[in-house]
């Protein structure tokens, strides 16, 4: 990889602005002073500094949001703040996107990235990854639907949802409920209630595979992902592997 661009990819600088420190002698190499941005470098390998300070390269960002209600899962609007808007400057600069979408009004587990072939192998409905909501739900939840919901309801579309499984967690006027899905159509969870005559009145996603919402992280507020989910991720990508 060319020297300014590992540097501009990194966010130190524009090109022009690497340019300038390029002249100035302000990047090292090896502690080597090196003026020319165009010399090929191995970012695993070589030590990179810009006025003393070292640049640790990364092509890929995982980030763990707890997305909270009234933000969109998008990376730019021009009316309504965006999950990207809450994370820094720094990880906005690798250009990360929402790996599945969360309903403006939806809460919960949310993962940025800009690795496109782990967001294509965590949606891909061939791949079958589960995804743990709770609910809540205006009208009595019942063993009934627990059976329609493993049967599959029809949501209005050419085919019926795939089999999901419904717990109960609480029944009454308003129940309360986890739902495991494995795929993630448009409105799919509320449009799931509706059509066994029920209202979704408040949803939060738990879990996305074996990605697990950290109880420990408010809402808004971001993480990156830690080893052990970092390796499930890499697992994700191996064509061999199955996930859940």
């Amino acid at each position: 990889m060319r020297l300014d661009k590992m540097l501009s990819n990194m966010g130190v600088g524009t090109r022009k602005e690497v340019k300038a420190m390029l002249k100035k002698s302000l990047v090292t190499v090896n502690d080597a002073s090196v003026k020319n941005g165009s010399k090929h470098i191995d970012p695993e390998i070589d030590v990179v500094k810009v006025d003393g300070q070292k640049i640790v390269y990364e092509k890929y960002i995982y980030l763990m949001l707890h997305k909270p209600d009234g933000i969109l899962s998008a990376t730019r609007d021009y009316h309504t703040r965006t999950v990207v808007d809450l994370i820094d400057p720094y990880f906005q600069h690798f250009q990360p996107f929402p790996v599945g979408r969360l309903d403006k009004d939806t809460e919960g587990l949310l993962l940025l990235t800009n690795d496109g072939d782990l967001a294509h192998r965590l949606l891909s409905p061939k791949k079958n990854v589960e995804k743990t909501y709770f609910a809540t739900i205006e009208g009595r939840v019942t063993d009934e639907d627990i059976r329609k919901f493993k049967d599959g309801v029809d949501i209005g579309e050419t085919e019926l949802a795939k089999p999901a499984e419904l717990v109960i967690l609480r029944s009454g006027s308003i129940s309360e409920i986890e739902l495991t899905i494995t795929e993630g159509k448009f409105h799919q969870v509320k449009r799931m209630f509706e059509a066994v005559g029920k209202k979704v009145t408040y949803l939060k996603r738990l879990r996305m595979g074996e990605l697990t919402l950290d109880p420990s992280l408010p809402k808004g507020e971001y993480r990156r992902l830690n080893e052990e989910e970092l390796a499930y991720c890499e697992q994700v990508k191996d064509v061999k592997h199955e996930v859940r």
